[in-house]
């Protein structure tokens, strides 16, 4: 474990930089002072990003994280999209209809939508998108050979051998098997992305590095672990409110540099547009505590800070018949309400995190969405007294007899356990922050072989649902990574499922919230924050709190 140096009664992080800080140090300030940052390439108009964690394909059936979905956000639509303002609106269709049984719903598609000219169509030029393509597109994510980790988004809503059909060529209908309001939030999600059956056909399993949709980009090409490419769709259906058609860059670079420390020095020397987020080892370099920009970097960058449906949290395996938590005190929810108030959240986002994202004093549902509310939801907060009474409570006083605690974290994470367990340790708490691979970390949870581990949830679509499902009795790891069951809770989902009225079905997500909060399945750490920086030169550039990646509207000015 890192040990903290103690200034007043701030716990700060170790005083050291790594070489690649040092480097940082050196360089920058000679770049932003010079004229390093406004050197473009020649096409002023190619907009280059890094993608660190690479990209695994470009095939929306398996668009499972952020750096699959950014790219694929470029070269495909969906039948509806998420606005900015997290309402759902058209995009492939103009307007649907609801039955009055919300059954069924019935989608009137555009007439101008073409895909990507390919040669898999005849004469390589793209062919008009039709309804059949969409019956196609969503069939085929649940499709067993298509083996798509997004096949789970149908499972017990939509029947997919009689419930998607194309009336003709310009309408589409779906029919569920019971209502589920937030079906439209699933059809936005890029796993159901429309996708032409010649060229998949034509492509098989390389349609994913040889990609064809409708999208404002086209593919031009890709050089694993090297370089992405895509252009402007000379023919992209949408135009702005001038009438000027879309996208208005020509084109996009994605690069694959995979060091944070090497992806900031190129952005700083003018060869990236933007980062995404600033890795931790000069976060301090940037920014003040507060999580504003430092004085040398004011009017040299522009920095965006948005909230983002992202909830950071420690999770418990709840079920009572795993082995392991026969005689582990976890399984008494007085000491999982003792470790939720025996640590400083405020005091952890301001000095590990610059005051990136908000401390989740709250539900589990993020701040950002409409059926959050911080009057009705109260959570957890920093209070040693509380944890002392509930440990002796529980048979523990002072902490005395409790055994350790293994508490599972990825290398990212690792000082955030690192704080949490020093704080524990000053309340009788004894936790071991073990450091694992990612894929490690989430095989164990799958298997629901880890008691104690860092968790997130990042929201698939703009409702609350999508997190509280996590909590549903019969669903499997995942989502339900701690295999939380409770009758009352699982009467609720279903009944939200059922209620039309948005008040009353958010009044309902806020008691299942407040089950959760009280049950303390989960230690909640906090609600996330996108941050980025970006030249003044690029214009548009708007986050949203699903973190996509919009460039259909974004402008290079210099």
């Amino acid at each position: 474990m890192k040990q903290y140096q103690r200034l007043s009664d701030k716990w700060l992080l170790p005083r050291r930089r790594p070489a690649d800080l040092l480097l940082l140090m050196m360089i920058i300030p000679a770049c932003m002072l010079s004229s390093c940052t406004g050197k473009r390439e020649q096409d002023k108009k190619i907009f280059r990003y890094n993608q660190p964690e690479g990209i695994s394909s470009l095939d929306p059936a398996y668009t499972k994280n952020q750096a699959n979905m950014w790219a694929v956000h470029q070269l495909f639509n969906t039948l509806v999209e998420t606005g900015s303002d997290l309402q759902i609106k058209p995009s492939l269709c103009k307007r649907w209809e609801v039955s009055s049984d919300r059954l069924t719903y019935t989608f009137i598609l555009r007439d101008d939508v073409y895909f990507h000219d390919n040669p898999a169509f005849p004469g390589g030029r793209g062919r008009k998108m039709v309804a059949a393509d969409i019956v196609y597109s969503f069939k085929r994510i649940v499709h067993g050979a298509t083996a798509s980790p997004g096949a789970w988004i149908f499972n017990n809503r939509i029947d997919t051998t009689d419930g998607l059909k194309a009336i003709n060529d310009s309408i589409f209908q779906l029919k569920l098997i019971r209502p589920f309001h937030p079906i439209l939030g699933i059809l936005s999600m890029q796993y159901c992305s429309v996708v032409p059956h010649e060229v998949i056909e034509k492509q098989g399993t390389d349609f994913g590095r040889n990609p064809c949709g409708t999208g404002p980009f086209r593919f031009t090409r890709w050089e694993q672990g090297q370089v992405l490419l895509m252009s402007k769709n000379e023919n992209y259906f949408e135009y702005d409110s001038a009438g000027t058609r879309l996208p208005y860059i020509d084109g996009i670079k994605v690069s694959f540099l995979d060091n944070k420390a090497t992806e900031f020095l190129e952005f700083t020397q003018g060869h990236l547009d933007f980062v995404n987020d600033i890795d931790a080892s000069f976060k301090d370099e940037v920014l003040t505590k507060k999580g504003d920009l430092r004085k040398d970097w004011k009017e040299k960058v522009i920095l965006s800070k948005h909230s983002f449906l992202n909830t950071e949290y420690l999770g418990i395996l709840a079920d009572t018949t795993n082995v392991l938590l026969k005689d582990q005190p976890l399984k008494i929810k007085a000491i999982r309400q003792a470790i939720n108030y025996g640590f400083d959240r405020r005091k952890m986002i301001m000095y590990l995190r610059n005051s990136i994202g908000t401390p989740a004093e709250n539900g589990f549902i993020p701040a950002g969405l409409p059926a959050f509310d911080s009057s009705a939801v109260k959570g957890y907060h920093y209070d040693i007294s509380k944890a002392r009474q509930l440990l002796a409570a529980a048979g523990y006083p002072d902490g005395k007899g409790l055994p350790e605690i293994r508490l599972l974290t990825i290398p990212v994470y690792a000082e955030i356990g690192s704080f949490v367990a020093k704080q524990l340790e000053d309340i009788g708490i004894k936790v071991q922050v073990e450091v694992v691979q990612k894929s490690v970390l989430l095989e164990q949870t799958a298997k629901s072989q880890a008691l104690f581990f860092r968790g997130s949830w990042m929201a698939d679509y703009p409702d609350a649902e999508s997190y509280l499902s996590v909590f549903y009795g019969n669903n499997p790891a995942p989502p339900n990574y701690t295999r939380y069951k409770n009758p009352e809770y699982d009467r609720l989902y279903e009944k939200a499922l059922q209620e039309e009225n948005d008040s009353l079905r958010y009044d309902i997500y806020r008691k299942m919230d407040k089950m959760i909060i009280d049950g303390a399945p989960i230690v909640p750490l906090w609600y996330d924050m996108i941050i980025r920086l970006t030249h003044p030169y690029v214009k548009n550039f708007n986050p949203n709190s699903l973190n996509l990646l919009e460039l259909r509207t974004v402008r290079i000015e210099q």
